[in-house]
């Protein structure tokens, strides 16, 4: 048996020394609590209880404990009591066994949803958190890589989907293992960072009441510092956490970035019907967000609580997490879902300088950690071009809804699509931003692939159970002339033109351009737009595309190529007018004559572009042409140079794009760009 002393109340959760472990966790209001530690996983009883003295064993509300002896590879949890006044919010009870806020990692084998919501004891079904050291992992050296934002290209991908299918051939598939395995093809791709949907620890086994489905995404987090398990091959190994960071230091070495989406909005406890497995039995009234009845939860996450982010102790609680993962994991940046919500107050009101989001921006330990905020959630609070404080990125929703428009056709965009491609200097440049406070995307997890946005008019999510109620109806989207997968070449071929012209847009903007993973090789949804319970072929990637569609493989790698060539298409600053030594501006508009952009055209399809060059740099001219008809467009005369052409999406692979350096000269100062299409030159 152990034995235990009164231990201190810094630093939170399980902390190993040589002699011991110490113990902490947060309770204002709870009258009791007791540690249950266990030898193993899946025992049901604990192999030792002990019981937390309010008075030796609290400081200032911060319960401790240090158990002698204790090792790394056993589990614990917390069994509080404490008055169910809902009155005040509190909701204690004794009868549910809670996980620490600050678990490191976390086992799931007994864990039962519904023996936590209902007035059962639930030991026998709880979830167990691991005791583990963290100390022992040689990183070789390795360190967050620090790129500058503006030559980032994100890869936003699903760490189970991109191992999952059969046609991965992967050893480890669904595993972060498994990623390892896949690395040479992101190298290969050219991307510079992999942004990974969540990866942190939620209800994985929780069934929806409906098909058989569950959570899948990964959304509605349970344990903010705690992987996933069930992305480990030995789940139960003290060292299960190697896993992931042999996977980040594999990434590092072939120089991409991990950035973290991350759901500080709320979390898998849910409303007031939902379990009770941490935050909501130790602390409710201080962690999430009450209404007037403090029986019920505000709801801006449309997940059913939202967590009180702008609390003293939640902002702790958040900028100890991200400073965990930075420190523990060399984790590069973190995308924040429903980042609007961390600028509402207690009683959700939005705040003009909210401490959590200006807490992350000025912490020492991320400085140098890249932020991104979805500025928008569900409560309507939509802040892109506003998000407190100066350095955060935010996702461009106004970017992926007006260039999928254009490229549709829709009239009178050529204006807005000016402005996109300028790095939205509309939207961030007068509150001091740059374009690097704007991630360019055209297609998420959220939404269709950029093969479904060409195949279909309408969403198709029957198969998730709600009755197609699910998911955003305008998704500008459209399907040349079948609703839907079809085996008529020319449907196909007109498809794939557009899907490169929606790529061409995104790769030649300036700011942060963001692929979702998968749309470099066609893969498809079926239609279906909002796929997060759907662990099957709807969601993971499959391989065979990569030689079914491999044009477009080929000419998303060339278009990163070109990016990354030119700096005129990654500098961080805004466009200024100013004009090199042969007064050539450093970007000029046109429609089909030059010089004339036609801004107040409304029935308008075109716009050209000429990004000029200085020096011994290479200029680039954009000819878009989304009308209809086929249209001629004057090309600009350039001083001792000629142009070539580099890419003409209406052509099919391998004249679509050139391999950098064998581009082919054009003779004519006119160009006949075809219908739905995009071409560039380039000079030398």
């Amino acid at each position: 048996m152990f034995k235990s002393r009164k231990g201190w109340s810094q630093p939170l959760g399980a902390t190993v020394y040589e002699d011991g472990v110490n113990f902490s966790i947060f309770s204002e209001k709870a009258a009791a609590i007791e540690l249950l530690i266990f030898e193993s996983h899946d025992l049901k009883q604990p192999t030792q209880i002990f019981a937390l003295d309010k008075l030796n064993n609290n400081t200032f509300n911060f319960w401790h404990i240090f158990i002698e002896g204790l090792k790394p590879g056993w589990f614990y949890a917390y069994r509080v009591d404490g008055p169910q006044n809902i009155q005040e919010g509190l909701k204690f009870n004794r009868n549910k066994i809670l996980i620490d806020p600050y678990s490191k990692a976390i086992n799931d084998k007994l864990w039962s949803k519904q023996t936590a919501i209902d007035d059962s004891d639930n030991l026998d079904t709880s979830l167990r958190s691991m005791i583990l050291n963290n100390k022992t992992y040689d990183w070789e050296g390795d360190h967050p890589l620090k790129k500058p934002e503006n030559e980032s290209i994100i890869y936003e991908m699903h760490v189970g989907s991109f191992t999952k299918s059969p046609t991965a051939g992967n050893k480890y598939p669904g595993k972060f293992k498994g990623v390892i395995e896949k690395i040479p093809y992101l190298k290969d791709l050219g991307i510079t960072a992999v942004e990974l949907l969540p990866i942190f620890k939620f209800d994985s086994k929780d069934p929806f009441p409906h098909n058989g489905l569950k959570n899948y995404w990964g959304y509605g987090t349970i344990a903010f510092f705690s992987p996933e398990n069930s992305y480990f091959v030995e789940q139960t190994n003290p060292d299960c956490l190697n896993e992931l960071k042999d996977m980040i230091k594999q990434l590092h070495k072939a120089d991409i970035e991990v950035i973290l989406d991350i759901v500080f909005g709320y979390t898998g406890e849910g409303n007031e019907g939902g379990p009770t497995i941490s935050m909501k039995g130790l602390a409710n009234n201080i962690y999430y967000m009450l209404a007037q009845d403090k029986n019920y939860y505000l709801d801006f996450s449309g997940c059913g609580n939202t967590l009180n982010c702008n609390h003293p102790l939640v902002v702790k609680f958040i900028t100890d997490c991200l400073e965990y993962w930075v420190k523990e994991f060399h984790i590069d940046g973190f995308r924040f879902d429903e980042a609007s919500i961390l600028s509402r107050g207690e009683d959700g009101t939005p705040l003009a300088r909210p401490p959590l989001p200006w807490a992350i921006e000025l912490s020492q330990e991320l400085a140098e950690t890249k932020i991104i905020a979805e500025a928008w959630d569900a409560g309507g609070l939509y802040q892109v071009g506003y998000f407190p404080g100066y350095r955060w990125a935010e996702w461009n929703g106004r970017f992926r809804d007006e260039v999928r428009r254009f490229v549709r056709g829709d009239l009178g965009l050529a204006g807005s699509i000016a402005s996109r491609i300028s790095g939205s200097a509309d939207i961030y440049q007068i509150k001091g931003g740059l374009p690097i406070n704007s991630v360019n995307f055209v297609t998420s997890h959220d939404g269709f692939t950029m093969m479904d946005l060409v195949s279909y008019d309408q969403k198709h999510n029957e198969a998730n159970g709600e009755n197609n109620k699910d998911g955003i109806n305008e998704n500008y989207s459209c399907n040349y002339g079948a609703e839907g997968e079809t085996d008529n070449e020319g449907i196909i071929n007109f498809r794939k033109r557009q899907i490169k012209n929606l790529l061409t847009i995104l790769l030649i903007s300036r700011g942060i351009p963001m692929i979702l993973s998968g749309d470099e090789i066609g893969r498809t949804q079926k239609g279906n737009n909002n796929a997060y319970c759907q662990d099957n072929e709807t969601s993971w990637f499959n391989w065979d595309l990569l030689e079914k569609n491999n044009d477009l493989h080929r000419f998303v790698k060339l278009m990163i190529q070109l990016k990354k060539r030119n700096y005129n298409l990654h500098r961080k600053d805004f466009f200024c007018g100013e004009t090199n030594k042969k007064g050539t501006p450093d970007i000029s508009f046109h429609g089909c004559r030059i010089n004339e952009p036609g801004w107040d055209n409304n029935s308008s399809r075109v716009l050209s572009l000429t990004f000029g060059a200085k020096s011994q740099e290479t200029d680039i001219h954009v000819m878009m042409n989304m009308d209809e008809q086929e249209l001629e467009f004057e090309v600009p005369k350039i001083e001792n140079k000629k142009w070539f052409l580099f890419s003409d999406t209406s052509q099919n692979s391998p004249d679509d794009i050139c391999e950098i350096g064998q581009e082919k000269p054009i003779e004519s100062l006119q160009y006949r760009v075809k219908h739905k299409s995009i071409v560039i030159l380039i000079s030398k």
